[in-house]
């Protein structure tokens, strides 16, 4: 009988993030003994303004990860066969309360860290970045984060009368502390501010905005490359919400906003990140009912392929 990879392994009624092993919860933190990456989906949307849904999403990422097979061409590594990965399965959120939801995301993503491994998020809105910060600040200290969106995501809750909606994660997060000044690098930012002091409170904190013109203009490698050089070899955590990318890409999302990037281009940020220490990563925003043809899940699935091959990458070096 040949040999197969050990992603192929798994086999139940349930699809597991990428086919991979999957954990019992039963056992609590120690459930993660051993790995290094722990994929966990977030099915929270209770901070979306516009179209929710959002709380799917892990479900259907899930299911389209199962056709991404494990060799990654550009950085010519075996991505699972390098990095000892599981599915951690789904957060258990309680849906009418949002401050339950944030603590209970702060400690599972804590235990995942607990056990030294790397947690991996598929959403839910924008609001789950906020509760994972805090856990992960809470080891590493304050971390670089680089977000892709196209909104700042550093409002305030006076137009919706909620302080932790999916347009504030980043605002709480500066405030606390748990991103370095000039720490933030926003890319693909093209939507419409609330008001002037939006932008004004990123720049007191140093933020460094990558909009859309400017990557038009500059170019996503020559963007990508100031951004590579920025982070250094400092802790840095991912945050790619799918409505940075264009409709016409990344249809199934609750607030698109048209002008963004290509697929292409995404991919392209990702893999100039090389090098980087990756401390995590979340891909949210992605509404199912919203999409098409699984275009946006399977953009998501491959976004978080590319934050586990950097990872991977990082352990072979």
């Amino acid at each position: 009988m040949s040999q197969l990879h050990p992603a192929l392994y798994v086999r139940q009624g349930q699809i597991p993030f990428f086919r991979l092993p999957t954990v019992d919860v039963r056992q609590g933190p120690a459930a993660y003994q051993g790995a290094e990456a722990v994929l966990l989906g977030v099915p929270w949307d209770g901070g979306t303004t516009h179209q929710p849904g959002a709380r799917f999403a892990p479900w259907e990422v899930r299911r389209v990860s199962a056709m991404i097979q494990p060799y990654h061409p550009v950085h010519e590594v075996d991505v699972f066969g390098t990095l000892a990965c599981v599915d951690g399965g789904n957060v258990m959120i309680p849906p009418f309360s949002a401050a339950g939801a944030r603590e209970l995301i702060t400690q599972e993503i804590t235990a995942v860290l607990e056990a030294r491994a790397l947690p991996f998020v598929v959403g839910g809105d924008h609001s789950v970045t906020l509760p994972i910060l805090r856990a992960i600040a809470a080891v590493h200290g304050p971390v670089q984060v680089v977000q892709l969106d196209a909104h700042l995501d550093t409002s305030t809750g006076d137009l919706w009368g909620d302080d932790f909606h999916h347009g504030t994660p980043f605002r709480h997060a500066l405030n606390e502390g748990l991103i370095p000044q000039g720490g933030l690098h926003q890319v693909g930012i093209r939507g419409a501010f609330g008001d002037a002091e939006e932008r004004a409170f990123g720049a007191r904190f140093g933020t460094q905005v990558y909009g859309a013109e400017l990557i038009e203009d500059l170019g996503i490698r020559s963007v990508a490359t100031r951004i590579r050089a920025a982070l250094g070899d400092r802790p840095t955590y991912l945050s790619f919400d799918v409505d940075g990318l264009d409709p016409a890409f990344a249809p199934g999302t609750g607030t698109p906003v048209p002008g963004g990037l290509t697929a292409r281009e995404v991919l392209v940020l990702l893999q100039a990140l090389r090098g980087t220490q990756v401390v995590g990563m979340d891909v949210v925003e992605i509404c199912p009912s919203r999409d098409t043809h699984d275009l946006t899940a399977r953009l998501g699935a491959q976004l978080l392929f590319e934050g586990l091959a950097l990872a991977a990458v990082a352990r072979v070096r």
